[in-house]
């Protein structure tokens, strides 16, 4: 996306209800100040946070004679951050303007919680990457934005913090601007349908185009960060006319005779009542309404197709319902649903299959290794799996992939498991949602990695690093 076209879409956007977007970055890049700069400069403070925040800022000497309030204060809320000077968890913060709510991810720059980065861009509708203008692309940003590329997310914005302390350089920003797009290149960024990619000039500290646009940056005519975060279409907006109808079922709910004097209670018929029969969980993907066929895909059954013959939402019926509304779907035939089975769109969910291939972001100091015994969690179902090879990790210097036997925490690679029950896996690239899994440590229940369903290797000839 140009920063033009970016630029004449602001004029005729409309507002959306919900955006979530996170921060990412390497140490003292500025994360958590933009942060706070945004929540402050949006007028999204309390007044008591704001005063507390100013007497920590001043107790602590912050901005010297001038004095000022320190903006990273309004993020790192955990005590060892605020004594660090260090974002250690993800932070998520709220906030509204008139044309848009936000959930905010606040991440850790340090290589060691690069995991937290993960959980913080994995929902994630956009993703904000701070560069220091005095030091450029770094290793770490490197990875984040592999990260970013693995989990598809729709929009990265890579904003060059601290313009301020090298002059408010033209030559400075231009020469990080090729250097973000010679990596975006190399990883796929930016095309293919793969993210928009737009660097802008920002002072965090000062709030040069971080809210409005700055009068000390003239050679940018492109819009502030806040005016690309109130434009930028929600991953949901994207979707929803490209994805099939995927539903995994949370719970099965029978009322039956035991709860009749509650139907009467409503005004209910109570012989309906009695009968209810739905199945309750939340739309990960595109929309059904009522009259469409759909199939229920169970281990070790064939797809079992039907017709969904009610929808319904806090007591109420809906004649359609879409992602990511959570319902009660009420089919036409009497069909064994369990928690864990997916019901989709007729026609469109290929058969299950219990060979796993998967990208994995590592997230545990325990390495992966062959022959280990794992759990996988894909939507609402969880199975037993063994790791059966190992088949590369990612070299952040070429963005190729490396032959590896073992992946490392903070690791990027490809390993293909073997599963104990045989699961409707999709390819990420194409379901983002049923396309993701977890990897869990079976003995303490620990998460040991974010995983990403590919195809076949054998069907990819390209050897750099895709999914």
């Amino acid at each position: 996306m140009s920063t033009e076209t970016l630029a004449a879409g602001l004029e005729t956007a409309l507002p959306t209800t919900l955006f979530r977007f996170a921060t990412a970055g390497s140490v003292d890049d500025g994360k958590s100040t933009l942060v706070g700069r945004l929540l402050h400069d949006s007028k999204a403070i309390l007044a008591d946070t704001l005063d507390a925040v100013a007497r920590t800022s001043a107790d602590r000497g912050f901005g010297g004679e001038k004095g000022g309030i320190d903006l990273a204060l309004l993020t790192d809320g955990l005590r060892a951050e605020r004594e660090q000077g260090i974002t250690i968890d993800v932070a998520y913060r709220y906030f509204a303007t008139d044309r848009r709510s936000f959930i905010l991810a606040d991440c850790p720059g340090h290589v060691q919680y690069t995991k937290n980065t993960v959980t913080g861009a994995s929902t994630a509708d956009a993703v904000v990457v701070l560069i220091d203008a005095r030091k450029g692309v770094l290793e770490q940003t490197r990875r984040h934005l592999s990260v970013l590329q693995l989990l598809r997310v729709a929009h990265v914005i890579v904003a060059v913090n601290k313009i301020d302390l090298v002059d408010f350089s033209e030559q400075v920003f231009r020469d990080i601007e090729a250097d973000v797009q010679k990596v975006a290149r190399e990883l796929g960024l930016g095309s293919d349908g793969v993210a928009d990619l737009l660097v802008v000039p920002v002072s965090a500290l000062d709030g040069d185009n971080v809210v409005d646009r700055s009068d000390r940056t003239p050679w940018y005519t492109g819009p502030a960060l806040l005016e690309v975060l109130e434009t930028l279409p929600a991953a949901d907006e994207l979707e929803a006319e490209l994805e099939s109808f995927r539903f995994p079922v949370q719970l099965v709910i029978r009322p039956q005779g035991a709860l009749a004097p509650d139907a009467v209670a409503a005004g209910l018929d109570v012989e309906a009542y009695r009968d209810y029969r739905a199945y309750a969980g939340q739309i990960t993907e595109g929309s059904v309404k009522v009259g469409d066929e759909v199939s229920v895909i169970s281990p070790g059954h064939e797809p079992r197709t039907t017709t969904v013959i009610g929808i319904d939402f806090a007591g109420q019926s809906l004649e359609e319902a879409a992602a990511p509304q959570s319902v009660a779907i009420r089919l036409a035939d009497e069909i064994d649903i369990a928690r864990g089975d997916t019901i989709a769109a007729a026609g469109t969910v290929r058969e299950s299959t219990a060979d796993l291939y998967a990208s994995l972001a590592w997230l545990s100091p325990k390495p992966l290794r062959e022959g280990q015994k794992v759990l996988v969690k894909h939507g609402t179902r969880t199975v037993q799996a063994l790791v059966r090879n190992v088949t590369g990790k990612l070299d952040l210097a070429t963005f190729n992939v490396e032959p590896a036997s073992t992946l490392e925490l903070n690791d990027i690679g490809h390993a293909q498991l073997r599963l104990a029950a045989a699961l409707p896996l999709e390819n990420y690239l194409h379901h983002r949602r049923t396309g993701a899994f977890l990897v869990i440590d079976p003995i303490d229940g620990n998460t040991l990695a974010a995983g990403l369903v590919k195809d076949h290797p054998g069907d990819h000839e390209d050897e750099r690093y895709v999914i």
